[in-house]
């Protein structure tokens, strides 16, 4: 290929490249070397560029060179932006009824894939996974080296076959294979504790168990609780609308919540409709496997002073992403709603740590301090060849749930 010819496919990528930047760097006020200025960040973007083509050992392919740049860039901003292929584009489009269908809800962090929540009775917790479980590799792919976009698409298939997934818990990998399943979403549990005491155990805030959640509470209510325990512990799907209709169960008037778009600009406020079925004593229990929308109706007790959040800080998290189309097929999946508190502090915050903190702090009897991988089989992101212990299916129940307790 003439020098031309390069700097031609150069130029191309750097138009693409400004487009990603501007949607992204432009909201990076502390930059070490642009102090957010994205053009900037182009003219090194440039430079590096130049440099491969005059300089690398091997003749570069470009192609490889420019798809493997905007994977960076995007994976630069959260973990749930993301550079697709045109071929993933149309699998995004045209999604596939059997895709998904293991019941994991995953994010990243330090880096590696991470489990937030494991949905009860799923594929994914039959097997041994749960909370707080580190992916390193997916089908022999690391996951430092692949995007939360890609562990998704790479996780999700075709019902019955199996994916072979190396986790790492409290500093040990095992192996194991997820066969791929039906997903139900489990339904909303309630129970009279004490005389007066309601429990209710929300599993999930897919779509209809806002409404499920206020029929177990109407119907405990007719069972004499006067006072009610509301766990969030492991709810981590649904969006916005499903966590504002759960909380306008407890919360009677003020913020619910906020959404942010461009520059952290509020575009959206929800407040509470005044329909409280359950006006009575609340105490929430919530972990940092409680995200997404259940963090929604957290922030709301915390703002609206409604009842105690008992447990441990929240994972942080809930979006809205978009897809941009590039002319070449590809496109980017680019984060442009972030789910906040009535304060308008986004749960995924960027700058300080993600997650709603409780008011009474009570860590989990089974929590241990998060060990994350260690680097030394990425060095070439190839899986090591030694042989991993199976991840156990079950492990002992501690003997007192001490959050439950203490709430």
């Amino acid at each position: 290929m003439s020098f031309r010819g390069k700097l031609s496919i150069i130029s191309i990528s750097l138009i693409v490249a400004l487009y990603a930047i501007v949607g992204g760097f432009l909201s990076v006020q502390k930059d070490v070397f642009a102090k957010g200025d994205p053009y900037v960040q182009l003219r090194i973007f440039g430079e590096v560029l130049r440099h491969i083509v005059r300089d690398y050992v091997d003749e570069p392919d470009l192609e490889k060179v420019r798809v493997g740049a905007l994977r960076g860039l995007t994976e630069g901003l959260d973990p749930y932006s993301s550079y697709l292929t045109p071929e993933q584009v149309k699998k995004f489009r045209q999604p596939t009824p059997e895709q998904m269908q293991t019941g994991l809800v995953l994010s990243k962090v330090a880096g590696y894939i991470y489990v937030v929540s494991v949905l009860k009775g799923s594929p994914a917790e039959k097997v041994g996974l749960r909370s707080g479980d580190f992916l390193e590799y997916v089908n022999g792919f690391a996951s430092r080296d692949i995007s939360l976009y890609d562990a998704e698409d790479l996780i999700g298939g075709q019902p019955g076959t199996e994916v072979e997934v190396k986790v790492f818990r409290r500093g040990r990998p095992y192996k194991v294979k997820l066969k791929r399943g039906e997903v139900v979403q489990p339904s909303v549990e309630a129970s009279i504790l004490e005389p007066g005491i309601g429990y209710v155990k929300l599993n999930t805030l897919a779509e209809g168990k806002a409404t499920e959640l206020k029929k177990s509470i109407q119907d405990l209510q007719k069972r004499g609780a006067q006072k009610l325990i509301l766990d969030l512990r492991g709810v981590a799907n649904g969006n916005i609308e499903a966590g504002i209709e759960a909380t306008n169960i407890f919360v009677k008037s003020g913020t619910i919540a906020k959404t942010l778009g461009h520059n952290n600009a509020v575009t959206a406020t929800y407040e509470a409709d005044t329909s409280a079925v359950f006006t009575g004593q609340v105490v929430l229990i919530a972990d940092r496997s409680t995200a997404n929308a259940a963090e929604i109706i957290v922030a709301a007790f915390a703002a609206n002073k409604r009842g105690e959040i008992v447990g441990e800080r929240t994972f942080g998290s809930g979006s809205e992403q978009r897809l941009f189309e590039l002319k070449n097929g590809a496109a980017l999946l680019l984060t442009v709603t972030k789910y906040a508190t009535p304060s308008g502090k986004a749960f995924m915050d960027t700058k300080e740590t993600p997650g709603i903190v409780p008011t009474i702090e009570v860590k989990s009897a089974v929590a241990t301090e998060e060990q994350v991988p260690e680097d030394d089989d990425q060095q070439s992101g190839q899986e090591t060849e030694e042989a991993d212990p199976v991840l156990p299916t079950t492990e002992p129940a501690p003997a007192e749930d001490l959050q439950l307790k203490k709430a």
